[in-house]
This record gives C-alpha cells, sequence and structure tokens, in this order.
C-alpha cells in the first residue's frame, strides 16, 4: 500500500511540474510599433518578448530609419529593468517595408552582408535576436514588390546565413502568412526547420483589406463558410510534422470593419469590401452598441463579431474570450507560445495582454 502511496505521489508531482514547465515554456510575444514612451504604459512583465516594429533595409545592410526610432529600440532593452528576462528582437520589414527583399535575398553576397549588418546592429543595441518579416517570398504580397519562385529557396539560404553568422547566441524568428497559399507555397518547412527558433504565425488579417467577402479576420478555428484560421494552419504543420514547439500562434488587438452587401447572416460571408480598423484600446462594448451594432459568438470559429444591420457592417476582432481560448489552445497543442499585433494598440490596463497572463497562470 505504502509502495502505490508513493507511486501516486510521485506522478501527481510529475504532473505539477510537467504543467508548471508548460506555462514557463509558453511565450508572449509583442510586436511593437508605438512611439519612445507609450510602452512604459503596459505589463511588460508579462511579457517574454518584444519586437521592434520595423528595421528595413538599405544598401542590403539591416537599417534603423532615424535618430528617433534608435532612441526607441535603445528603450525598448532599458525595459529589461523592469523584466530581466524579456528579449528585445529586431523586425525587418513589415507590410509595405520589404521591397528590395527578394532581389538583396537573391545573392550570396547579400545574405552575407544582411547578416553581417544585422549582427553589428545587435551587438550596438544589446538586442536579442532578429525577426524577418517578409510579405511574402514567392507569392504576391504588397502591390508592386518583385517576387519570384526563387524567393522559396533563397529564404531557406537566407535563415541559413543567418545562423552562421549569429550562431546560438541569438535568436532567429520569421513572421508568417496563416493563409493557405503562403504555408502552401512560400516556405521550404522542412528545411528551415533546424535553423530557426520561432515562427510567428499571422493568424489574423486573415480576411482583409482585400477581400471582397467578408468574415473573421482571426478566427481560432475554421468554419464550414471561412477555412482559414488558427487551428487549419496548425493542422498543416502537423501534417508536414513540422515542430509545433517552434511555432507562436497570431492574435490580433485590432479589429477590421467590413461593409456588406448583402443584409444576410449577420453581415458574415456576404460580398463585400474593407472599411476601417480599430485599435481594441478605442473599443467600447456600449458605445458600438449604442451606434447599432449587435455583439454575437461564433461558436464554431470560436471568434466574436459585431454586426449593424441599419449600416451592413460587420466587424471582426479578437476580445478578452478569443484572446483566453487561443491561449489556451497554445498551451494545449504545446506551441511556442502566441504573439500579437501590437502592444501599442492593446489598453494599458486591463487590455488583452493581461487576459494572456491571467490564462497563463490561473
Amino acid at each position: 500500500m505504502k509502495k502505490i502511496i508513493l507511486l501516486l505521489v510521485f506522478a501527481t508531482t510529475a504532473c505539477i511540474v510537467n504543467a508548471q514547465n508548460q506555462l514557463k515554456k509558453t511565450a508572449v510575444i509583442a510586436y511593437y510599433s508605438g512611439d519612445l514612451n507609450s510602452v512604459d504604459a503596459y505589463p511588460v512583465e508579462k511579457l517574454t518578448h518584444i519586437i521592434y516594429s520595423f528595421c528595413h533595409l538599405k544598401n542590403d545592410e539591416l537599417h534603423v530609419d532615424n535618430a528617433r526610432d534608435s532612441l526607441i529600440i535603445q528603450h525598448l532593452v532599458e525595459l529589461k529593468k523592469r523584466n530581466s528576462s524579456l528579449k528585445v528582437i529586431l523586425s525587418l520589414g513589415g507590410w509595405g517595408g520589404c521591397g528590395p527583399c527578394s532581389e538583396t535575398f537573391s545573392t550570396n553576397d547579400g545574405r552575407k552582408k544582411f547578416a553581417s549588418s544585422a549582427k553589428d546592429l545587435m551587438q550596438y543595441f544589446k538586442t536579442d535576436g532578429i525577426d524577418i518579416d517578409w510579405e511574402y517570398p514567392a507569392i504576391e504580397g504588397f502591390p508592386n514588390h518583385q517576387y519570384l519562385p526563387a524567393d522559396k529557396q533563397n529564404f531557406t539560404s537566407l535563415m541559413q546565413t543567418l545562423r552562421d553568422t549569429l550562431g546560438k547566441k541569438y535568436e532567429i524568428s520569421f513572421a508568417a502568412g496563416g493563409f493557405e497559399k503562403y504555408v502552401q507555397e512560400s516556405i521550404e518547412w522542412e528545411k528551415i526547420e533546424q535553423l530557426v527558433d520561432v515562427v510567428n504565425l499571422m493568424s489574423y488579417d486573415l480576411v482583409n483589406g482585400n477581400s471582397t467577402v467578408t468574415g473573421h479576420h482571426t478566427p481560432l478555428y475554421s468554419t464550414p463558410e471561412q477555412i482559414e484560421s488558427v487551428d487549419n494552419a496548425i493542422h498543416f504543420f502537423d501534417s508536414i510534422h513540422f515542430p509545433l514547439n517552434k511555432i507562436a500562434i497570431g492574435a490580433a488587438m485590432y479589429g477590421r470593419i467590413f461593409n456588406a452587401n448583402i443584409d444576410a447572416d449577420n453581415g458574415l460571408y456576404q460580398p463585400g469590401n474593407f472599411d476601417h480598423g480599430m485599435f481594441w484600446k478605442n473599443f467600447n462594448l456600449d458605445s458600438m452598441q449604442q451606434q447599432g451594432y449587435v455583439y454575437y459568438w461564433d461558436d464554431t470559429a470560436k471568434a466574436p463579431y459585431m454586426y449593424n444591420k441599419t449600416l451592413k457592417k460587420v466587424f471582426s476582432y479578437d476580445n478578452e474570450r478569443s484572446i483566453a481560448l487561443k491561449t489556451k489552445y497554445a498551451v494545449d497543442k504545446g506551441l511556442y507560445g502566441i504573439m500579437f499585433w501590437d502592444l501599442n494598440e492593446d489598453k494599458p490596463v486591463n487590455g488583452l495582454v493581461d487576459v494572456i497572463d491571467s490564462t497563463l497562470h490561473h
């Protein structure tokens, strides 16, 4: 009997330790594109990473645009005084910010020059890694930006050059499109698997400014009408045996309002177009309801939305409920963590970062 009790104690202890280790491993990654001082109001103690957004290419080198941006990076590094385990990452590109990427990364010299300059900047600022936000290799992204079939192989070569140059000291991540065409066509997943630390999956903007049909822009699960979702992309990575513990799923600190051409199904999955966006810090449920919006919860997608029948406008966004479910999903699936765009768009107090943190620790 004593042996059985001891075995139960050991088993219970092992489960508790495993759960605690899992919580410790769940990263909370914030992209940040705000100004010098706004970040001070946010609970950076609840983050594992801040990704400065964005640096750009200049003469094939990673370049900080101006003195103001340099001060912001320095200030982000100073936040380690508040959170000693915080990692500060420099990101290249962004939507519209990677115009020369296809050309620069098409040559060995271009890749080496970039990697060397990235290392120099990281040493200068005392940052912890590089994030590549190239939208997109090999498939159409920002209008009039070059994209070539060879980008796919060149992206792999870029990751290899970065790893060779940076060694194991620095973290290498990249922002990956969360939609089907990107995951199928942009990246040689089996070849970059050992080279990168984190894939920041942009599982938002899945219905976006170019969409001609309304829908959920950042749903956790697919619906019969909309395949694109967090879970759809994770199923893809699982099917190719890509390590899920290298993937951070994306959440949105902003919503998108679309015009629906037809008043049906509360505005979802109707022909329409993007109208405008709204930061979470500016969102007020009562105010939206006073304007005529009605709140709905899609229990299949696990996503909130609002619909204004009079104006035929549908609002797609993440809220406390969907963020908590995404965070739990990241833990349950053994993912690297959860990331989001953009810290500066959250509410500084009682915001969605707080929801992520409370989900992880309660």
